[in-house]
């Protein structure tokens, strides 16, 4: 143990930093106090709001994040209920005189927070709150004038020139007071009833710095020009475990520096942090648009249920949709034109969309998700609100040949090459009776050979 440390007994509570590495709350704990005692409480209030893909990565998480922990010499706590009691009462069971969390910004977190204050003063407990969640503090970039960006460029810019510190080694020990029992994994069938999607990739840190390695050596480089080809795998596939802390934004951000050509990479990964401090200086945006929309927005159930279940007779849109339905996961550039579709094609509220994408993704990020999905709806910090994106027009430049849609609509695969994009332009031998029209009129399809969504719903 570290020659700082003074006989104190610590717990850290883990929520969204399920990670053993660039973890300040744990660094700082193991440096400070003799006993380290990690917790994570399964909050019911966040059960309840979680989708099976992320329960089951979550699982997979903990899992992993034990083991760290116990080959550090330590054990993780799991506990369910309130995370503010929990805590509370584990402190009193074992000494701790110290609790550590990590910051967040979503509005249920800082709640969270603000009632873990109150509670651990109550009681003579110091609560330290580390940042670790971003790569930059929500408060560490402001306009001149203002508290918050609403507009990523000038953030961007201000954000590459921010100073931040070095990650973090994960410490080499960590100690138990003695007598305390840890309790075992929860089940995913204890968690939800659903089954998660098949292809949910595996949970925990372990597998995120796997992937992180391979990504860097492999993916990097040529990023920038096959991100938003949605014929390759040209992402990172890494927002899960950013989402779940078993990744350090900070350390992905700091690794891919230390090679060439990363600044669009890095890029993205500043959206998500500009997309913390938006929520953090706007809370009701998950809810709410952060700038007005349009009037003509309507509840239509068949739609949306038809968009959700990739049957919308757009093929770039349903393999997007089938795609996020068996992986629990989709790029960028599909996610945007799906989203788009749904707001902008069919005119159904962008809450609908994020509520959908919320349940099926692993990485249903509330901050990120809601930034998203009124970006794309016209509603959020898009300098360009008008912008509507063409689903064909999308499918000929990233999905040229039709390879993405082929493999996610197996009922269009005998249409050739570009082909796939429009099927209500094929000949009727090479139509799959089971794919429907198109939900909404497509632009200018030839009279002879056009298929209405009243003919073929």
């Amino acid at each position: 143990m570290s020659r700082h440390s003074d006989g104190r007994t610590a717990v850290v509570l883990f929520t969204r930093d399920l990670r053993v590495h660039d973890h300040p709350c744990l660094v700082e704990a193991a440096r400070s106090c003799e006993y380290v005692v990690p917790l994570f409480v399964l909050d019911d209030d966040v059960l309840d709001r979680a989708g099976p893909n992320r329960l089951a990565f979550l699982v997979e998480a903990l899992g992993d994040l034990r083991e760290s922990v116990r080959r550090r010499g330590a054990d993780l706590m799991i506990r369910r209920g309130d995370p503010v009691a929990e805590t509370v009462w584990l402190c009193r069971d074992v000494g701790a005189d110290t609790v550590f969390v990590g910051e967040d910004v979503s509005p249920y977190a800082r709640r969270r927070e603000q009632r873990l204050a109150t509670a651990c003063q109550s009681v003579g407990i110091e609560l330290r709150v580390e940042a670790g969640t971003t790569v930059v503090q929500p408060d560490a970039v402001a306009p001149d004038g203002g508290d918050h960006y609403r507009v990523f460029t000038p953030y961007w810019r201000r954000w590459r020139e921010a100073p931040h510190r070095r990650p973090l080694s994960a410490p080499a020990q960590l100690r138990l007071p003695r007598g305390v029992a840890a309790s075992e994994l929860p089940l995913l069938r204890e968690l939800n009833g659903r089954p998660a999607s098949p292809g949910v990739a595996r949970g925990g840190e372990s597998e995120g710095r796997r992937r992180l390695t391979r990504w860097l050596a492999d993916g990097l480089p040529s990023y920038a020009e096959r991100r938003d080809r949605l014929d390759v795998d040209g992402t990172s596939r890494l927002s899960a475990y950013l989402h779940f802390g078993c990744l350090s934004p900070l350390e992905v951000v700091t690794r891919a520096q230390e090679h060439p050509d990363s600044d669009e990479f890095v890029r993205q990964l500043c959206w998500r942090d500009f997309f913390h401090q938006l929520l953090a200086g706007n809370p009701e945006t998950t809810h709410r648009d952060l700038h007005p929309g349009t009037d003509d927005r309507r509840p239509d159930h068949d739609a949306l249920e038809r968009w959700r279940g990739g049957f919308t007779g757009y093929p770039i849109v349903d393999a997007g949709m089938r795609q996020l339905a068996f992986e629990g996961w989709l790029p960028n550039r599909a996610r945007l034109i799906v989203g788009s579709f749904l707001t902008r094609n069919l005119g159904v509220d962008w809450r609908s969309g994020a509520a959908v994408f919320f349940d099926l993704l692993v990485d249903g990020d509330v901050a990120s998700n809601a930034g998203n999905w009124q970006w794309v709806a016209g509603t959020g910090a898009n300098t360009r609100r008008n912008r509507v994106l063409s689903p064909l027009a999308q499918a000929r430049r990233f999905d040229p040949d039709g390879a993405y849609v082929r493999r996610w609509v197996p009922e269009l695969r005998a249409l050739p090459g570009p082909m796939v994009h429009e099927p209500w332009k094929a000949a009727d031998s090479l139509l799959a009776p089971e794919y429907p029209a198109p939900i909404v009129e497509p632009p200018s399809p030839p009279q002879s050979t056009r298929r209405t969504h009243a003919g073929r719903a």
